[in-house]
């Protein structure tokens, strides 16, 4: 029986363990398949405290996991594969291992969707980025485009329309999704070229991404491929938090982001219901940090201070038993 588990080597992981390892908790965390998870997607972070002249994705999660380990953290590598939660909560790892917990902090992050293009995985890190606030800093005054057309997609293209030099807007339907306001600022921005009715056929370039080939009108008779010369390729058609082990166990918004008590950590179950400000049912013990439970900022210093937050709920709990 394990005081606590922590399930997700990101930046909300690794924090929790800190926190909860120098609380003497003896935390377990479970690293999952992909150290330092959506993090680990980029070349180079700059924008994470601590770090003057910018890091490698994999030299900070070493450093995150140095540190945690200091402090007494036991590291387990593997999936999870099933959770039951209750007392105690049961976690499998590769449907073999059994471990129980009193209390257990999820940080299983969130993953950005693809394409499905076989060049976005050629240049991953090279060129293709789901993170505008992330990678937007290396492409200072070139050439980029954005794929969608929702408030995300309209919000990176802005951004990026700040620090680029051209900003390509590539929107599969003859319309915008995002709210009116703005579409206005994209359409009325001099640096953003929306492509209406485009959909990208693949990349291309010698190293890195250096253009895209586009079709318009997909599928019509009078459909017409051409490239456009680019330096950066962002992805903005959405994320799915890694929640799939606890749909129906806890709740959930309607993309499956956990929803958390207001000003806690603290996760609530399935059939939870928030009126006038109130909540019912928390599940006892189970607290989320990071981009499962965060569908708007997801930063690793935001996921890495809910992760603080997540560990320290967790404490209290324990010390409540």
């Amino acid at each position: 029986m394990h005081n606590l588990i922590i399930i997700g080597s990101g930046p909300a992981g690794y924090t929790a363990a800190i926190y909860a390892a120098r609380a003497n908790l003896n935390p377990v965390l479970i690293e999952g398949p992909q150290l330092g998870g959506q993090l680990m997607t980029t070349t180079e972070v700059e924008n994470f405290p601590g770090y003057p002249d910018g890091v490698e994705p994999f030299q900070m999660m070493d450093d995150l996991r140095r540190q945690a380990e200091r402090f007494g953290t036991t590291f387990v590598s593997g999936v999870v594969t099933k959770v039951e939660l209750g007392m105690p909560h049961k976690i499998w790892v590769e449907d073999t291992d059994l471990y129980e917990t009193k209390a257990l902090i999820i940080a299983t992050g969130a993953s950005a969707k693809y394409l499905g293009l076989s060049s976005e995985e050629t240049y991953r890190g090279r060129g293709v980025s789901a993170c505008a606030t992330c990678d937007g800093f290396f492409y200072r005054k070139k050439t980029v485009a954005v794929v969608g057309g929702g408030d995300t997609a309209c919000e990176e293209a802005q951004y990026l329309a700040n620090l680029c030099e051209k900003v390509y807007l590539i929107v599969r339907k003859p319309f915008l999704r995002a709210s009116k306001i703005m579409q206005e600022r994209v359409l009325n921005n001099p640096k953003i070229e929306v492509l209406f009715e485009h959909n990208t056929l693949q990349l291309t370039g010698e190293g890195k991404v250096q253009g895209a080939d586009l079709v318009f009108r997909k599928g019509e008779p009078d459909e017409q491929i051409h490239h456009i010369a680019i330096d950066g390729f962002f992805l903005a058609i959405g994320h799915h938090p890694n929640t799939q082990l606890f749909r129906d166990q806890l709740a959930m918004n309607e993309e499956g982001y956990i929803l958390t008590a207001p000003d806690t950590q603290a996760c609530l179950t399935a059939n939870s219901q928030q009126q006038s400000g109130q909540t019912s049912n928390i599940a006892a013990g189970v607290f989320a940090a990071g981009d499962c439970c965060d569908p708007r900022y997801r930063q690793a210093v935001v996921a890495a201070g809910s992760g603080c937050k997540a560990a320290l709920d967790a404490d209290k709990y324990l010390q409540s038993l």
